[in-house]
C-alpha cells in the first residue's frame, strides 16, 4: 500500500490506455498525481471483488449445505413439508421491517414473507 507524497491519500492502481498499449499507474483520487508502475511490481498486485453473483446471493450454497440455519414448522407452498429454515434481511429501508426467508428442507424451495 502506497500513499500520496502530496495530500498522503492511498493510492489506486488504474489502467490506461496508450500509443504503448495498456499501463500501470497509482493514481490519487484527491490530488490527481499519478506514480508510474514497473512492470516487475505488477505480479505482486492482485485486485480483489466480489463477484456479481456473490453480491446477489441471499445465501450461499456453502451455507445451504452446512445446515446450520435455524428451522421452523411451516408448510411449504409446494411439497406441503412442514419444516423449513428461516433466516430474515433488510430488503427495504432501514426504517421498515426486514424481510423473513424460508427455504424447504426437502424440496429446497425459497418463499418470503413480509413483515
Amino acid at each position: 500500500m502506497e500513499f500520496c507524497p502530496r495530500c498522503g491519500m492511498r493510492f489506486i492502481l488504474t489502467r490506461k490506455r496508450g500509443g504503448e498499449g495498456i499501463t500501470y499507474v497509482m493514481s490519487c483520487s484527491k490530488c490527481g498525481y499519478e506514480k508510474p508502475v514497473e512492470k516487475t511490481s505488477l505480479t505482486l498486485v492482485k485486485i480483489v471483488g466480489p463477484s456479481p453473483r456473490e453480491s446477489i446471493a441471499i445465501i450461499d450454497r456453502e451455507a445451504k449445505e452446512l445446515r446450520t440455519l435455524p428451522t421452523v414448522r411451516m408448510e411449504c407452498p409446494r411439497c406441503k413439508n412442514n419444516l423449513a429454515y428461516v433466516w430474515q434481511v433488510q430488503t427495504r429501508g432501514s426504517d421498515e421491517s426486514s424481510t423473513q426467508f424460508f427455504r424447504c428442507t426437502k424440496c429446497g424451495y425459497t418463499y418470503r414473507e413480509y413483515s
